[in-house]
């Protein structure tokens, strides 16, 4: 005879079982993400159809204000990618079980960066794969910065985010500091190549030029993986909490250079002209990164993150950047073969030598009729932005349909 459950308490009361809730991307940091890039390729385009030795924030009276905006609107750019970069890796800690499998997510990852870099990037760069000339920039800090999270990671994230606070604002006086320390010539030069743009002679002829230099941008990318739980709040909160922290970040740097006191090696003063004053407040020193260049740069990203959160993307043009800003990775490495392919391309066109163009030539400067006018630079980047926004489209509906496996690397 079957026995009869017994009935259950009067106070009982089922617990609900709640599914859990799909992940997914946050279109705000995506297009946030794809505008940097598109400022990326303005400075890219002004290397090659430009020319590269002139650094226009060095001599703003020489550049004047039209160049100088032209390449300070880029500054926003490697600080974001860095930030995002340890965002990233704090909201894929939710895909792993345990600390140990994000570890060796970051790892690979950072390998992985190195790699490209050192590869990929490399030629792309050149077009010579015979050059002896290295030079380590964006995909080098990142993917050094992720290899020493994968020892992080183990500690609290607000710890993290702490530790990455500390190196932005004391790499300064660290890498002032070296001169004084009396330190043995081999490690005096390992700590200046970690903390300032260095260049080296290595064995075999080998040009080593390092422009990125690892422990101020590992600050960036500890500070983003710090600032990513705020990613993980409810909507209203979040960006709320991105435009505050937004502003309040770009209003601690306009209080503190106009302090002059701290924060940056490049003291500014009062100009002849209204235009020359401001121009000298905003030059502050990306390499390395000071704290207030750090200020300058994310505190209106982060606020930018805020509003798009807030408003939703709508329209063609915020569609695009968020497709541009999920394959990052892809757009970045394509963005060299296109900008220098398209570089050569208009040189023979106007019958000029492009010789000059295979090999690190590049950094020394244009030959005498080589560089377009400002408008004509913008006209070849709105071209080179064409050409790459079609691939990448592809590149991230075919991510979409396939999520996971190789194509994650990408």
């Amino acid at each position: 005879m079957p026995i009869e459950p017994a009935p259950p308490p009067e106070d009982f009361r089922p617990i609900p079982v709640v599914a859990p809730k799909p992940s997914r991307r946050l279109e705000a940091v995506d297009a946030l993400r794809g505008l940097v890039m598109v400022l990326m390729v303005l400075d890219h385009t002004r290397d090659y159809f430009g020319d590269a030795s002139l650094n226009p924030t060095a001599d703003p009276a020489r550049s004047g204000p039209a160049l100088f905006f032209t390449r300070w609107i880029t500054h926003f750019c490697a600080p974001t990618f860095a930030f995002l970069a340890g965002v990233g890796a704090c909201l894929a800690g939710s895909k792993y079980r345990s600390r140990g499998e994000l570890a060796a997510y970051l790892a690979t990852r950072g390998l992985w960066l190195i790699f490209l870099e050192l590869t990929v990037e490399r030629f792309g760069l050149l077009f010579n794969p015979y050059s002896r000339f290295i030079l380590l920039v964006v995909l080098w800090s990142i993917g050094g910065s992720f290899l020493v999270m994968a020892g992080l990671v183990f500690l609290p994230g607000r710890l993290i985010g702490a530790l990455g606070v500390l190196l932005i604002a004391t790499h300064g006086i660290a890498s002032a500091s070296l001169e004084h320390l009396g330190l043995p010539a081999g490690l005096n030069e390992a700590a200046a190549f970690l903390l300032r743009p260095t260049f080296a002679q290595l064995p075999g002829g080998v040009s080593l030029l390092g422009g990125y230099p690892l422990l101020p941008w590992l600050g960036v990318v500890a500070a983003g993986y710090g600032f990513g739980e705020v990613l993980r709040l409810e909507h209203e909160r979040r960006w709320r909490t991105l435009v505050i922290t937004g502003l309040v970040l770009t209003t601690a740097f306009l209080v503190v250079r106009a302090w002059g006191v701290y924060g940056d090696p490049t003291t500014w003063s009062v100009q002849g002209a209204p235009m020359m004053t401001v121009l000298a407040f905003l030059n502050c020193t990306k390499q390395p990164p000071s704290p207030l260049f750090i200020l300058m740069t994310l505190g209106p990203a982060i606020a930018v993150m805020g509003l798009l959160d807030r408003a939703g993307i709508r329209g063609p043009v915020g569609r695009a950047l968020v497709t541009l800003g999920r394959v990052p990775l892809f757009y970045y490495l394509l963005q060299w073969y296109v900008i220098h392919g398209l570089a050569i391309l208009a040189g023979l066109a106007r019958g000029l030598p492009v010789s000059w163009l295979l090999g690190p030539n590049l950094l020394d400067g244009a030959p005498d009729g080589w560089p377009l006018t400002l408008p004509g630079v913008y006209l070849a980047w709105l071209v080179v932005l064409a050409v790459l926004y079609f691939p990448c489209r592809w590149f991230a509906g075919l991510k979409s349909r396939h999520p996971g496996g190789w194509l994650s690397y990408l």
